[in-house]
């Protein structure tokens, strides 16, 4: 970890070609992280973890409730697809006249998990070389893998009543070059908010204007949307609590409550609070990730903490993440159990 923040000052720039943007008419609330590990067998090609998925996407419905709603408490979907010989929904006549009651100011991005990292790796998409057969091919591959992953989200969002809209950054003219963001359009995200639309974006196989193509990760359109936006809270889902001291699966590994960072990228653990525990965090990634894993989360976090913007790591489908959705850990209470990266300026 201490490698990755100390690289934040070269990270936090844009190209010149990134299109600057009118902010939406109401202040964005959240973008959230789904996390791939969170929402699918992350061990099991192409596998999407009903139950989380569904259980996330409740939780983000109820975060999304405003207090003076007149929203009929059934939910009504918005998924009228028919799926496996089931009815078309017939409950529809119900949104007639109603308000859907929802503060749609949010933006999801998610992972891919055990969609197209397989298809990204074996081909070496992220290493650039459209020229090759081999990677040309990988690169349909990852698209189509990680699309359809975005569509059953779009899909679990929807039959939640969450007017959730799928958007691939490769569609919407997104590119790198040397990996790093060169051209980011979102004049369609700032629309679809404005039109009360809560967008769902993804990791993406792009082109590179150096390398041909590469990955672009979740986290880091997470942190240029946020660098555009400027969101109150960002809320990353992920398997476990938050960030530790040293995989998690180790019995001695501790959660760091709180991390800190300044205007020079440095990074401090504020809770737990020793000193010995700088500099030794240790991350581990999983052989077929072409994005980095959490130590690209780390650190695309900590940019988006230095805008001075909160951003909440925690569990997915637990009450913390519940909580976290809502905004009601700014003050890291002592029952909920996450990671918070913040600007040592708050």
């Amino acid at each position: 970890m201490a490698d990755a923040v100390k690289d934040l000052n070269s990270t936090t720039s844009t190209s010149e070609e990134t299109l600057t943007l009118k902010s939406p008419k109401s202040k964005l609330r959240c973008i959230v992280k789904l996390g791939g590990a969170a929402i699918t067998h992350k061990n099991e090609l192409e596998s999407i973890n009903e139950e989380s998925l569904g259980t996330v996407c409740s939780q983000l419905r109820r975060a999304m409730v405003s207090p003076e709603s007149s929203s009929p408490a059934k939910v009504v979907g918005m998924d009228w697809s028919r799926r496996g010989g089931d009815p078309i929904v017939s409950d529809v006549d119900e949104l007639r006249g109603s308000d859907l009651g929802l503060d749609n100011s949010f933006i999801v991005v998610h992972g891919a998990g055990s969609f197209g990292h397989f298809q990204a790796s074996r081909s070496g998409v992220h290493k650039g070389g459209l020229h090759l057969p081999l990677v040309k091919a990988g690169f349909v591959a990852t698209r189509i893998s990680v699309t359809s992953l975005n569509l059953e989200i779009v899909r679990a969002l929807a039959r939640e009543g969450i007017p959730a809209v799928g958007m691939s950054p490769f569609a919407c003219g997104w590119s790198t070059r040397e990996r790093n963001i060169a051209s980011a359009d979102a004049s369609q995200i700032v629309e679809a908010l404005q039109a009360g639309f809560v967008p769902v974006l993804h990791g993406d196989a792009v082109i590179d204007h150096t390398l041909d193509c590469t990955i672009l990760s979740g986290d880091v359109i997470i942190r240029h949307l946020a660098q555009l936006l400027m969101p109150e809270y960002v809320v990353f889902l992920t398997d476990v609590l938050g960030v530790y001291d040293r995989p998690p699966t180790d019995p001695k590994a501790i959660l760091l409550r709180e991390i800190a960072v300044g205007e020079d990228g440095d990074w401090s653990i504020v809770k737990p609070t020793p000193d010995h525990m700088k500099g030794k965090v240790e991350i581990t990634v999983a052989a077929h990730d072409t994005t980095g894993g959490m130590e690209t989360k780390i650190l695309e976090a900590a940019v988006i903490a230095k805008l001075g913007v909160d951003v909440y790591i925690t569990k997915a489908g637990t009450d913390h993440c519940r909580r976290a959705l809502r905004g009601e850990v700014h003050d890291i209470p002592d029952d909920w159990l996450g990671t918070v990266i913040r600007s040592k300026r708050k």
